[in-house]
């Protein structure tokens, strides 16, 4: 019994004792990185189209129509930026008489292709600017918008209708929106209506077309002679359609060749009113 008893002990004694697991190592918390919300451009910041220009019109043709002064927010774009292109020459050359304001034409034996574009000019005494042609001393240089009811910046597409090539677009007297840069006195800063011209080597294949050429003007909406960006006018009484001129200040003008994607030629607003090189 006492060998039993002590080979009992011994077995206790030198058995495998239960080791408790080891204490898990406590996990680091993963900090939340919270993602800022991103901030939404300011509307002063975003470039204003022609849609915009289109629209700033219609609440100014709107407000005038019913005796009410414009809208806050339309006045609001005094002083923001907009560009905007002007499709031109869409029926293809003009003659080499032409005496279109905005044209152009292509040299085969010289293989140049030869750009006009001759702004507006409204006097104090334009019935567009003051309504009733009493006004002097304003003036103002710009350009029409070609059909303003459309925020098209291209060409028309062609119809069975569409004059002959070399025919020259006219200024219709149902134009009714346009933006020009507006000036005191002898109109300073202004190019008295000066054409932009050019002339550029180009291959036969780079000739424009029926996608004609793109005037691109570039700058801030500006001011009207009150102060207002848009001044609308009905020179012929209530049941005529306002004609509207935006005013904006410039910063260049370029004209563009949609076939190839290529900018012709530049302007830079700081030389408008000097020679052209």
């Amino acid at each position: 019994m006492a060998v039993g008893g002590a080979g009992f002990l011994i077995g206790r004694g030198t058995s495998p004792r239960e080791v408790a697991p080891p204490a898990a190592a406590p996990v680091a918390a993963v900090p939340v990185v919270v993602q800022p919300t991103p901030a939404l451009p300011d509307r002063g910041d975003i470039v204003k189209s022609r849609a915009d220009l289109i629209a700033l019109a219609s609440q100014a043709s709107d407000a005038l129509a019913s005796g009410r002064p414009l809208p806050k927010a339309a006045a609001d774009l005094a002083g923001q930026r907009f560009e905007l292109q002007l499709p031109f020459g869409c029926r293809g050359p003009s003659d080499a008489d032409s005496d279109s304001p905005m044209r152009w034409r292509y040299d085969v034996e010289a293989k140049a292709l030869r750009v006009h574009v001759a702004p507006v000019v409204w006097s104090g005494a334009d019935p567009a600017l003051t309504g009733d042609g009493t006004a002097t001393g304003t003036i103002a240089e710009g350009f029409w918008i070609p059909r303003p009811w459309t925020v098209s910046e291209t060409c028309p597409p062609a119809q069975d209708s569409a004059a002959p090539t070399g025919a020259d677009a006219v200024t219709l007297p149902g134009q009714t929106l346009a933006v020009a840069q507006f000036a005191d006195g002898a109109g300073q800063g202004l190019r008295d209506g000066k054409p932009y011209a050019t002339v550029v080597r180009a291959a036969p294949e780079e000739v424009p077309g029926n996608q004609g050429l793109q005037l691109r003007l570039r700058g801030r909406i500006g001011g009207t002679a009150d102060r207002s960006p848009v001044s609308c006018r009905q020179p012929a009484g209530p049941e005529q359609r306002p004609i509207c001129i935006v005013a904006v200040m410039l910063d260049d003008l370029a004209i563009n060749n949609p076939q190839t994607g290529k900018t012709l030629a530049t302007w830079s607003a700081d030389r408008t009113s000097l020679p052209d090189r």
